[in-house]
């Protein structure tokens, strides 16, 4: 009876152990677990104005088809479309003399089944030609993208979303320096946006469209940049003090060229992910034809965890094709070494992106 009884407890003892370590190892999976964010830049797949001509073959069909199955394996895929949606023949909102010198762009209709087909789910207008058609362009562009389901941010009529991610509320916002978007300069209004979002969402991701263009200003200056006359602020700063605000990654483009990625307070930062796919009224020469699609893992507190950066080259008048020779990869690391030295970061060459312990 006493042998019995001893057996008995020892049985309840080690049955109890092995309950208590599943749920650890159930808790470990949970504080574990972690949510990707798929990230590239510029995308304007062709234009209509001045005419069909700058349309890319097969009416765009197959314009992503070599990145789609990159794009579509995160939880949420990112983009800046540059340009507007709409097949309606307008006049562009400047004056041009000459439409052909004119660099204003404008997608058909249908185009954002493309986007969605390609697998993006947001997208920032917080460039200078969401405005190239007018309130016209803006408004047929949300309309459309709003009936596709892609998420959007960044004109003065939106200037924040926030949309569910698994178990997540992602808060998107966007910024530029160019007319009828969300300014940059402004830090009150800033400060205000992602302190909004930070209080209704888990995550908050902030795109911008700054910085001068081309390739003069691939590395980082630290300093406000002025390009054409224009103030496109210093982007270091500024996803600086988007992170101070409450953000937990922060997403750039504009100069059309690749530029260093960062951490920051452990949040993720890409400075300029350049040209992803512009087609046909684009220059593509050197640096301008090469682009990331970077890949970032978080955790439900927007802490970095791990990332991976794949590189592409823009062929045929700017379509996106996987780059096997990696030149943005190395453009990154050179770049994070010679402007970022004291960056926490570490990039492979097989593209991983790792935190350096």
């Amino acid at each position: 009876m006493l042998f019995n009884m001893r057996f008995l407890i020892k049985l309840f003892f080690f049955s109890s152990l092995s309950v208590v370590s599943q749920n650890d190892r159930d808790l470990v999976q949970i504080s574990n677990s972690t949510y990707s964010l798929t990230a590239v830049g510029d995308i304007m797949i062709g234009t209509n104005y001045p005419s069909n001509n700058y349309l890319p073959p097969n009416d765009g069909e197959s314009f992503f088809d070599s990145v789609s199955a990159i794009l579509k394996q995160s939880d949420l895929t990112f983009g800046n479309l540059e340009g507007v949606v709409m097949t309606k023949n307008i006049a562009p909102r400047k004056s041009c003399k000459n439409p052909k010198n004119c660099y204003v762009f404008k997608m058909p209709d249908h185009y954002v089944g493309h986007i969605k087909k390609a697998g993006f789910d947001l997208l920032s207008l917080a460039n200078n030609h969401i405005n190239d058609f007018g309130q016209e362009g803006i408004s047929n562009t949300t309309e459309l993208l709003k009936d596709s389901g892609i998420a959007f941010a960044g004109t003065l009529d939106n200037p924040m979303t926030i949309i569910n991610v698994k178990d997540l509320k992602i808060g998107f916002c966007a910024f530029s320096p160019n007319y009828g978007t969300v300014s940059l300069h402004d830090l009150a209004q800033a400060k205000k946006i992602v302190s909004d979002l930070s209080q209704k969402s888990d995550i908050v991701i902030v795109s911008f469209h700054g910085g001068g263009e081309g390739e003069n200003f691939q590395h980082i200056s630290k300093k406000n940049e002025i390009y054409l006359g224009e103030n496109r602020g210093n982007p270091y700063l500024f996803a600086r003090q988007m992170i101070d605000m409450g953000a937990d990654i922060v997403l750039g483009h504009g100069p059309h060229v690749t530029r260093a990625i960062d951490l920051y307070k452990n949040k993720f930062i890409a400075y300029s992910l350049g040209n992803f796919a512009t087609y046909g009224r684009f220059s593509l020469r050197g640096p301008k034809g090469i682009a990331p699609i970077v890949e970032i893992n978080f955790d439900k507190n927007g802490d970095f965890v791990s990332g991976n950066i794949r590189s592409i080259k823009l062929v045929n008048r700017g379509i996106p094709v996987v780059d096997e020779t990696n030149s943005a990869l190395k453009v990154i690391q050179s770049l994070v070494d010679s402007d970022l030295p004291e960056s926490p970061i570490q990039i492979s060459d097989n593209g991983k992106i790792s935190k350096i312990k």
